[in-house]
């Protein structure tokens, strides 16, 4: 019996400099069989971002710019069994596609939804603070980021209604809506980009996205919350 297909969705805006990592992560699950498609969709770039994703042999689709119009657009034309949602610069570490077969594998994945351990790709010490921050709250509260990837059977995200076009907080949206309770937290980490740590203070950042967190919470519209994260 063949394995479900794997669908990977990207969300892209001028990602040349990091998209051929992403893709390059994918190749040994392409090889192996379980990588059905990788649909790239592109919210206009400037920059060589769709070239690369065509010559890697993606498909490219082009949807209005907004990371959740975006995803919400991916995750309605692929044709997997099974989706996983990546940041164009995210890059999954080895044994990532033998972590996302067990858990397509498990009894009752098809309700749960699973993500990586998150880790940054600098050696600042401050960056490991904020890998164990980030992981504590995907296991704990059940509020992983999109920088952690999310792995999910396309009949549960249907049922759940999917990502929702939201200027900002996508990911927490549709966090919220899977519940704590059905999301894993994969034996494999999710190397992503440390830029905007480092360009933004590493602690002046996590602070600012746990305030715009709380604002959420508390009912502020997430356009006026995209203006406020800039």
């Amino acid at each position: 019996m063949s394995e479900p297909g794997l669908s990977v969705i990207i969300p892209t805006l001028d990602a040349a400099t990091t998209l051929p990592a992403t893709l390059a992560a994918l190749e040994p699950a392409r090889d192996g069989g379980l990588l059905g498609e990788v649909l790239v969709v592109d919210g206009g770039s400037a920059d060589a971002t769709v070239q690369i994703a065509a010559d890697w042999g993606a498909r490219v689709l082009v949807a209005p710019r907004g990371r959740g119009s975006q995803l919400s657009a991916g995750g309605a034309a692929t044709a997997g069994d099974w989706l996983l949602f990546l940041h164009a610069d995210t890059r999954l570490a080895p044994g990532w596609a033998a972590a996302a077969r067990a858990f397509m594998a498990r009894p009752g994945s098809g309700e749960r939804a699973a993500v990586f351990h998150l880790a940054l790709d600098d050696a600042d010490p401050r960056a490991r603070r904020i890998e164990r921050l980030a992981n504590w709250r995907g296991r704990a509260l059940g509020l992983p980021y999109g920088d952690q990837g999310l792995l999910i059977a396309r009949a549960f995200y249907r049922n759940l209604g999917g990502y929702r076009p939201l200027p900002l907080m996508e990911d927490v949206d549709l966090a919220r809506r899977i519940g704590r309770r059905r999301i894993v937290l994969l034996e494999a980490e999710a190397m992503t980009s440390a830029a905007r740590y480092r360009r933004d203070g590493w602690w002046l950042r996590p602070l600012r996205n746990l305030a715009l967190l709380g604002l959420y919470y508390l009912g502020a519209p997430t356009g006026w919350l995209k203006r406020l994260y800039g």
